[in-house]
């Protein structure tokens, strides 16, 4: 009777000492489920910010384009139509997720350079107050400002993976320039640019299927 007793009694410690795992195995994984709920949700909330922020300076690139023909005289349309070498390439390259967000951290870094100088030709040709200066100072901050966001949102998403390069190294601005000549590079380069923002726009919403894979895609009706 008492070696019945014991093993009953064994029985039963057996048996919450199963129910007790489970439930810690339960607990652990739910835990787990919350962690990358969380991620997911923060991953979501940057892109969101970071698809936001391209749209905006897409949209007020869009705007100085328009002032800046206008502030050029003659013909503003014949020198957005001239072609001109040494501008950087308005396409995201790569095939992985971290490869098309490196590339347009790189463009952006390609282009900062390029807006700079045509702001600072822009200055000895336009009067001090121009709105053209103004719209080209704004873009020039918003595009610093989407570059570190790039920056970050690559690194909180593939923290083992450093950002290549800016490939053949720093920039090559062009050489001295004739009034003309300033003013079709000018140009060119702020529709060149306006086509990386396009393309980056467009990049970004197959990103979050595929880097945010449990974002809502209610959050995403940007563009």
């Amino acid at each position: 009777m008492n070696g019945h007793v014991k093993n009953m009694h064994f029985q039963q410690l057996v048996e919450t000492a199963a129910t007790l795992l489970c439930f810690l195995l339960l607990v652990v994984v739910d835990s787990t489920k919350t962690v990358a709920a969380a991620r997911n949700q923060e991953c979501s909330n940057d892109l969101h910010r970071t698809m936001k922020l391209t749209r905006l300076v897409h949209k007020d690139t869009g705007d100085l384009i328009k002032q800046y023909k206008t502030s050029q005289g003659e013909m503003p349309e014949l020198l957005c139509k001239a072609s001109v070498s040494g501008i950087p390439d308005p396409n995201i390259s790569g095939l992985e997720p971290s490869e098309k967000i490196a590339s347009m951290y790189a463009q952006l870094q390609a282009f900062s350079p390029h807006l700079t100088r045509v702001y600072e030709q822009q200055t000895d040709l336009q009067p001090p107050k121009s709105p053209l200066l103004n719209l080209l100072n704004m873009v020039i901050n918003q595009t610093g400002m989407l570059t570190r966001r790039i920056n970050n949102f690559y690194h909180k998403v593939f923290p083992n993976l450093p950002l290549p390069e800016l490939a053949g190294g720093s920039t090559t601005l062009p050489p001295p320039q004739n009034v003309f000549q300033q003013k079709v590079y000018g140009c060119v380069v702020l529709t060149t640019y306006k086509k990386l923002l396009t393309n980056m726009s467009k990049n970004m919403r197959t990103l979050r299927s595929k880097v945010c894979r449990k974002a809502p895609a209610s959050e995403f009706n940007l563009f």
